[in-house]
Formats: C-alpha cells, sequence, structure tokens
C-alpha cells in the first residue's frame, strides 16, 4: 500500500510555466481535479509532501489549501529529503510514489517504490520512470496518478464514498 505521495511543483502540479507580472509577482496555475484527488487522499490517511528546487509563496498557500502534510522548498538533492521522511514516518521505499517531469526528480524517484511522469516530462526520464502517464503536467497529472495507485490497490471505488 503507498502511503506516502511525493510531489514536484513545476511540470507536474503546474504546466511548468511562470508567469511575473510588473511587480514582480509570481503566478502558476494549479488543476482543480488535482486538488481534489489530493484532499480525498488527504481523507484516507494518507500523507504528501511536495519537494521541489524553487521556492514559492504560492506553492505554500496551495500546499496548505490541500492538506498537504509535508512542504520542502529550495530543495537542491530531493533524494535526501526522502531519506528524512521515511525515517520519520518510518515507511518503506514500496510505501512510496513520486511524481516529477525533470532530470532533479531522478534521486527523488531512486528513494520511490513507483515513479510517474507526466506524458510532457523531459525525454530524457521518460524510460526511467514505472508509469508515463496521459496527462501533461497541470493538466490532472497528479489525480491520474492517485487513480492508478488505487485501482491498484483495488480502492477505486473508495472516492465516491467521500462524496456520498
Amino acid at each position: 500500500m503507498i502511503r506516502l505521495l511525493l510531489l514536484d511543483v513545476d511540470g507536474t502540479l503546474t504546466d511548468g510555466r511562470v508567469y511575473y507580472l510588473d511587480s514582480g509577482e509570481e503566478i502558476k496555475a494549479f488543476h482543480i481535479k488535482d486538488g481534489l484527488a489530493l484532499r480525498v487522499w488527504k481523507q484516507m490517511g494518507r500523507k504528501s509532501a511536495i519537494i521541489t528546487g524553487r521556492t514559492s509563496s504560492i506553492v505554500e498557500r496551495r500546499a496548505k489549501e490541500l492538506g498537504i502534510d509535508f512542504v520542502f522548498m529550495g530543495v537542491k538533492q530531493k533524494g535526501e529529503i526522502v531519506q528524512r521522511l521515511q525515517e520519520e514516518l518510518q515507511c518503506s521505499k514500496d510505501e512510496i510514489a513520486s511524481i516529477g517531469d525533470d532530470l532533479n526528480d531522478l534521486s527523488m524517484f531512486a528513494q520511490s517504490g513507483m515513479s510517474f511522469c507526466p506524458s510532457d516530462g523531459a525525454r530524457q526520464i521518460l524510460d526511467k520512470v514505472d508509469c508515463v502517464l496521459d496527462s501533461k503536467g497541470g493538466n490532472g497529472a497528479v489525480r491520474e496518478m492517485i487513480e492508478i495507485i488505487l485501482k491498484r490497490e483495488n480502492l477505486e471505488d473508495q472516492w465516491f464514498e467521500f462524496f456520498c
């Protein structure tokens, strides 16, 4: 059973584009379907963590809205964070799934029992993950990943219990 989801942000939870206003503010767009899936994931008693190389108040805000359990920003070696989480949560590699889209996610994948990449991920990592998703980054890729995990665990029908 997967107990912990590890999430990259840019190119995974977003389409990878960053917009800057004249004021210097940054804008990112998140897909609502990913958000709903992450809230259900949490209601099922499972954990999630954002591990990103960039630092962004927008990411902090979105993580808080969704009840993401752990947020790590400005990370250079994602694998080190995964090892810390494994120790803290006392979970095995087989209980961790990760999603990322580029080379800086490889160390995170190495520490995960299941790894996923949006269909528009960097070509160098598409053959290094367990599952290339049909969805592009920022277009429901995290939702698709969660649905695959729940289907694999024969729990896909539990979605409806949270809405009835």
